[in-house]
């Protein structure tokens, strides 16, 4: 019976924590290939910390719902990284870091809050057919 609010965006956010190379790496990717400055996604494994502060600094200003730091785990937009293979883990990682700060503010609040999953655009172009008929 009232409106709800929905948090920030995330990125923005974790641009404030002005992370480095090695932070996104964390200890099981230090020896990864490719970059991964910017995969904001891949914290929820390496810094969940992080993310779980983020939402709770979003619950604890009010947000009713917080989303997922899930805007590019998809396998597309995970393989310029070499983390194609990673997508689920990295979907089940920040679902649960979610879960647990809406879950503790809850508890803290007497307040209920939620969790939606977030789903961005790939960051590839689909071709598109000149014909149309």
């Amino acid at each position: 019976e009232r409106i709800m609010v929905l948090d920030g965006g995330m990125g923005t956010m974790i641009q404030r924590h002005k992370l480095s190379e090695e932070d996104f790496r964390g200890q099981e990717f230090k020896d990864h290939a490719r970059p991964l400055k910017g995969n904001n996604d891949i914290l929820s494994i390496t810094q969940p910390n992080v993310i779980y502060q983020i939402h709770k600094e979003y619950l604890l200003a009010g947000a009713d719902i917080i989303e997922t730091n899930t805007f590019s785990s998809t396998s597309i937009a995970q393989a310029d990284y070499g983390l194609e293979h990673l997508a689920y883990r990295m979907n089940m990682c920040s679902a649960g870091v979610a879960r647990k700060a809406a879950e503790d503010i809850s508890l803290q609040t007497g307040i209920k809050r939620y969790v939606a999953g977030a789903l961005g655009p790939t960051n590839k172009t689909l071709s598109v057919s000149p014909s149309v008929e």
